[in-house]
């Protein structure tokens, strides 16, 4: 046998076996000479193949023995994180030219609302957007031409705005679908079309967008941190209100987070509950600049928090006082039922697991099989889910695309 337990030799052949050919286990078995049974309990890590074994599931895997034995996990994998091409084309200026008449802005304004409604509320909100985007992304950048040179700065103003917000909403779109470029491009376009508009509000929620693109990126939780505490204090030069205190607590939320990417769990901690915390209160759950800033969002952040310490009985505690029906955002609904999922996992209770990740399925499966956790949650949950649960998990998997 080989001496050598805590490779992920089984990991590693089940990998190979998907990604070249995705063959069945007992199509391997039986070219192998062992029985399905076995092989499964060799990918689950439950059994150490010989080295002669070995050497031949490595030849009808078609890769090295080396490959099966390195200490390095095999690639993980993801969800689809795909942009829609028609969508990065007209977001670097690559599709066809325009020489329609500038859409009023008003129009432009209800189609953008529009769309945010649809990215936050549907079911297949990826599918259904990338409908609409494109030609909003060309008609926005047309008029923002045109208006631009303009005399009616009333018009010019709305156009800004209307651009701040669809830069907004590519923001999150592109972050969502793995492309953390365009991403950042478009959160630099939101930002220059809020200052364009003379619009604090929209400058603060542009850097509200600005803080997530960072946060999306290794180590970019210090700058996300910095780019909220600098918003948050121009906001405070800005005469009080509904909307600056929604912005001030949408801020206060990218630093907590970034407090509690970088561990520091008391900062984060404290900072939600002194300082996010009765902006909330204050405005209620609310959906200024799409933020989704409320008391129901902070109390999410609380368990995001505890989910990130590895806290699972304090983060289990807190979501039994929330209520998600309230908010406005898939979204937000989404991540809230995937941190539980994963409260549960870190205490490998199983069949709660497995009932969220259902959950989670209903929810929104275009967010589901783009999510690297749920993805790892359910591949971890079929290396060693109990028999009564493994059909369910097996059917999952397969339904992700992830057996």
């Amino acid at each position: 046998m080989v001496d050598s337990p805590k490779l992920p030799i089984g990991s590693r052949i089940r990998h190979y076996r998907r990604k070249n050919g995705n063959r069945s286990q007992a199509a391997i078995a039986g070219l192998c000479g062992i029985t399905e049974r076995y092989l499964s309990l060799i990918e689950t890590g439950k059994r150490t193949p010989s080295p002669d074994m070995l050497a031949r599931l490595a030849a009808e895997l078609e890769v090295p023995v080396a490959a099966l034995l390195s200490t390095e996990p095999p690639p993980k994998k993801t969800g689809s994180l795909t942009t829609a091409p028609d969508i990065a084309r007209a977001l670097m200026g690559f599709g066809a030219a325009c020489t329609d008449p500038a859409v009023a802005p008003a129009e432009l304004r209800e189609r953008i609302e529009h769309a945010w409604r649809t990215w936050q509320t549907s079911e297949e909100r990826f599918t259904d957007v990338e409908c609409l985007l494109p030609a909003l992304i060309v008609d926005v950048e047309r008029a923002v031409r045109i208006y631009r040179m303009g005399n009616d700065r009333a018009a010019r103003r709305d156009i800004f705005r209307a651009a701040a917000d669809l830069y907004g909403l590519l923001r999150s779109y592109c972050r969502r679908t793995g492309r953390l470029d365009l991403s950042l491009m478009a959160a630099d376009r939101a930002r220059r079309a809020a200052e364009d508009a003379d619009d604090p509000i929209r400058m603060a929620a542009a850097h509200w967008n600005l803080g997530h693109c960072l946060l999306s990126q290794e180590s970019g939780a210090e700058e996300a941190g910095e780019v909220a505490r600098l918003a948050t204090e121009q906001l405070r030069g800005v005469p009080e209100s509904d909307e600056n205190a929604a912005m001030q607590g949408a801020l206060e939320l990218v630093q907590v987070v970034a407090d509690a990417q970088r561990k520091n769990w008391w900062h984060a901690r404290e900072r939600l509950v002194g300082l996010a915390a009765p902006l909330g209160k204050r405005v209620g759950d609310a959906n200024i600049q799409w933020t989704v800033f409320g008391p129901t969002n902070v109390h999410l952040h609380a368990l995001s928090i505890e989910m990130l310490a590895g806290e699972s009985a304090e983060g289990l505690r807190l979501a039994d006082e929330v209520d998600i029906s309230r908010l406005p955002s898939k979204e937000r609904q989404f991540t809230f039922t995937l941190e539980l999922a994963r409260c549960y996992d870190l205490r490998r209770d199983d069949a709660a697991v497995l009932v969220h990740l259902l959950d989670l399925e209903k929810l929104s499966l275009e967010d589901m099989t783009r999510s690297t956790l749920a993805a790892d949650m359910v591949t971890s949950l079929l290396q060693r889910v109990r028999p009564t649960y493994r059909r369910q998990v097996v059917d999952l998997a397969e339904r992700l695309g992830l057996a």
